[in-house]
This record gives C-alpha cells, structure tokens and sequence, in this order.
C-alpha cells in the first residue's frame, strides 16, 4: 500500500509510520527536511513547505497517485483547501488528523462522543473545526473519502509531559527536586492521556477501511484521572514523593500570565473524557499503555536526549507560588 504522510516527524507522524513501515506498507513522508529521520532510512522523502500551496500542489501532481493520504499539519482552511485541490481524484482516501479542541468545553454531555456539538474556544480548536467542514465537503463531493481523527492529549517517546504551564520540561525537574507544583483551579477536573503507540494504531486502523469513509473518531485515553491524581502518578513514575500541589483559580491565572497559562484556560479547566467506542468497534483502537509506564518511557527519552531542562533556572513558578502563599495567607486574616 501506498501512504503518504504529510508531517511525517512529529510524535503521532512517527509512531504511525513506523507501524506502517513494520507491516510492509510504502510510506512517503513530506516535510521540510529540518527534522531528523527517526525511520532508519526506510521511508520516501519529498520535502517542501506545504504552506507554499502552488509549489505543494504542483510536487503532489508530480507523484503518483497515493492509495491513502495522512494530513498530521492541516491547521488552517487555507491548508485543508489546498489540500483537496492537490488530492482531488488523486486518492482513494484522505485522513485528517484534527483535535478533541473541536468541542470546546464544557461539554452537554460526557463522556463526549462525536456528535458532541462543536464550540471550540480558541483559534486552534476554531481552525479545525473550518478545517473538518472542507474535508468532509470534498468528500461528499466525491473528491476522496474522508476520515477524521480527533486525539487528544498525545504524549511519548519524543515529546514531553504537559502540564498546567504547558509542556516545560522544567515540570518533570521541579518534582524530581521536592519543588511546588502550580495547579490550576482545584485540580479536581478529570483528564486522560494516551500514548503515541495507541493513537497511531486507530490512524493505522482507518485506513483504506470503508467503515471509517465519512466518519470523524475519537482516539484519546481511557484512564480518566483528575489533575491531582495526574500529578501523584507523574511522580510515581519518576520514582519520587508526591509533589506540594499549589491550587490557584484559573480565571485569576489567566489575569496573572495569559500567555503562560492559556493552555490551561482554554483547554485544561474543562473535563476532557471522551467516548471511544466507535475507533475501538471499527478501527481496532485500543488504550494499552498506562500513564505511568507511558511517563516512564517517556522521561527515559528526555533523559537520554538531555531534554528535562534545569528548574533553578526558571523561578517565575516560585516567584508566583510566593505571592498567591502571601495573598491566600492574608485573607485568612
């Protein structure tokens, strides 16, 4: 079979790619070449910037057609629109990998399945959802059959452990050293993380399978776990005591340091549980991997890599801790 990947070198890209290089399939990556081959020099490059669209559609009319085309870095209509004018007719079947951002929070019904009612709260989330609607059209015009994948928190080898600041590596150095960890709100709203090995598997699993034509999955974790458990397990993985939890109203966050918070206030306050059993019917999907096992592998590659950056040198959490201790204490008074 013949796949092309647009991305290719991210987390999920990488995963997906080498599941597919294991079972014999022909994998073509297109990127722009600044990322290291991770294939072992296995899979096809073309490399050029997508957002480069005439360029893009004219490499894409170059090559022979693909039996099934996988978008990791669709983000704008602009890109889904290019996107069906490259692979208009030149494709059995084109997978979008969109996000659960599409339905904002906080939800009408949980756990959230794909009928949930899209209102996304940030542009990223506002984007894909634009990005969905053109896929979908195209493939009820005929253009190509369409499947969209909606991960959410999607973490391993590769990547890092995000937190209510964002991904930091400097979150993994402050608990390994007994520091303060920020929360935002009470840290009582569930969340579920699933490792790349799981979620390439559903992508995997939609391919060129008529079952998922026109048909939008959820691939996200099935450990529901609110955000202090997240944290008691992040520190069982790493081997030490469960870190001082600091609870701090995320709309004041959001006051304090938008710019460092905004993950967790468009995205983190809102429970994020979601409905699998569709991918799992149709698609093979399946949660393997626990979160603490998936954090141990995880830190073992930043490790190796010397990717975990050091806390002492970014004080703005303790700095902040300090504060909200003096004002929290002040109102005891």
């Amino acid at each position: 079979m013949r796949v092309l990947i647009i991305g290719g070198t991210g987390l999920i890209s990488t995963a997906i790619t080498s599941q597919l290089l294991e079972r014999g399939d022909d994998v073509t990556l297109y990127n722009r070449g600044k990322s290291a081959d991770r294939t072992g020099g296995k899979a096809k490059f073309i490399h050029g910037d997508r957002k480069d669209y005439a360029n893009f559609e004219a490499q894409m009319a170059a090559e022979p057609p693909f039996d099934c085309v996988i978008d990791m870095v669709c983000f704008a209509p602009q890109d889904a629109e290019s996107l069906v004018r490259a692979f208009k007719g030149r494709t059995k079947q084109l997978i979008f990998c969109s996000t659960v951002c599409v339905y904002g929070g906080p939800a009408q019904h949980y756990p959230i399945k794909e009928d949930e009612p899209r209102f996304p709260t940030g542009n990223y989330g506002a984007n894909k959802v634009r990005c969905e609607d053109i896929l979908m059209e195209a493939g009820a015009n005929g253009d190509f059959a369409i499947t969209v994948m909606r991960p959410s928190q999607t973490y391993g080898e590769g990547g890092t452990i995000v937190h209510s600041m964002g991904g930091s590596t400097t979150y993994l150095d402050r608990i390994r050293k007994g520091k303060a960890i920020i929360v935002h709100g009470d840290g009582a709203c569930l969340w579920a993380a699933c490792h790349i090995d799981d979620v390439a598997r559903g992508f995997v699993g939609a391919i060129l399978n008529p079952k998922a034509y026109g048909r939008s999955y959820n691939v996200t974790g099935e450990e529901w776990m609110t955000w202090n458990r997240y944290h008691e397990k992040v520190a069982e993985a790493l081997g030490v005591a469960m870190p001082e939890l600091v609870h701090i109203p995320t709309d004041l966050l959001q006051q304090i340091a938008p710019d460092k918070f905004n993950i967790s206030v468009e995205i983190f306050q809102y429970p994020s549980i979601f409905d699998n059993s569709a991918a799992i019917a149709d698609l093979g999907f399946k949660y393997t991997i626990p979160w603490v096992e998936g954090v141990r592998r995880t830190v073992a590659w930043l490790d190796a890599n010397g990717k975990i950056e050091n806390s002492d040198d970014s004080p703005y959490e303790d700095e902040l801790i300090e504060k909200w201790r003096t004002v929290a204490a002040s109102l005891r008074n």
